[in-house]
């Protein structure tokens, strides 16, 4: 089977497309978002970002991560790095969630400034009670910093998986929208946003989520 990689595609808006499998954290999968946010930031405007076909991202790779054990430590910080690095970016930022979003995959969407998630296929889902994985003090922050202390509980210590009217009801996303219209909808968004000065954007966001970048950021995450 062909597989999309990681790519960027811009008109008016930056599409970032994570790719048609399950869309792990793999290293080079982590080199290639960074270099498309580098993309993105050379011509600014606002930013999509989704996958293709039945995940958006399944979070941390797992496989990797079992034959590379002692480079555990230096992932989580590359991991939290791109959490950090997206939260702050000088962009209007939305997730248009097209299919599974766990973990990981999950924290990356709520780094985004708005969430758009498919309306009648998905799930949105915090596992790590579920595999034994507590969240880092990053992460935490990360996630408290976006829901409601409502939303944040029912979401980070239940492992509930969240389909798009659900996780809209609970305010983890902001609008639900069929397939086809997934991205059109995710885009209008922040398309009107165009223009905003990114210095500008850049300084909003990091006063906004200073504690949330801090920890992200810290190596004792």
């Amino acid at each position: 089977m062909t597989t999309t990689a990681v790519r960027l595609t811009s008109t008016d808006l930056h599409v970032l497309d994570l790719g048609d499998t399950e869309n792990r954290f793999s290293p080079t999968w982590l080199d290639d978002v960074h270099a498309a946010l580098d993309a993105a930031l050379a011509s600014p405007a606002p930013l999509v970002v989704t996958a293709t076909g039945k995940f958006f991202s399944n979070g941390l790779d797992l496989d990797w991560l079992g034959q590379n054990p002692d480079s555990f430590g230096d992932y989580v910080v590359r991991v939290q790095e791109l959490f950090a690095r997206l939260l702050t970016l000088p962009l209007p930022t939305v997730a248009a969630i097209n299919g599974h979003a766990f973990g990981a995959g999950a924290m990356l969407a709520i780094a985004c400034d708005w969430r758009v998630m498919r309306e009648d296929r998905g799930y949105f889902c915090f596992p790590e009670v579920d595999i034994d994985i507590p969240f880092t003090s990053g992460m935490a922050a990360l996630i408290q910093a976006k829901l409601t202390p409502r939303a944040a509980v029912d979401s980070m210590t239940t492992g509930r998986r969240f389909g798009g009217p659900d996780a809209l009801a609970a305010g983890i996303v902001d609008a639900v929208a069929s397939e086809s219209d997934l991205v059109e909808r995710a885009g209008g968004f922040v398309a009107h946003l165009a223009g905003k000065n990114p210095d500008t954007i850049a300084a909003i966001k990091a006063t906004m989520f200073a504690d949330a970048a801090t920890a992200l950021r810290s190596h004792d995450s």
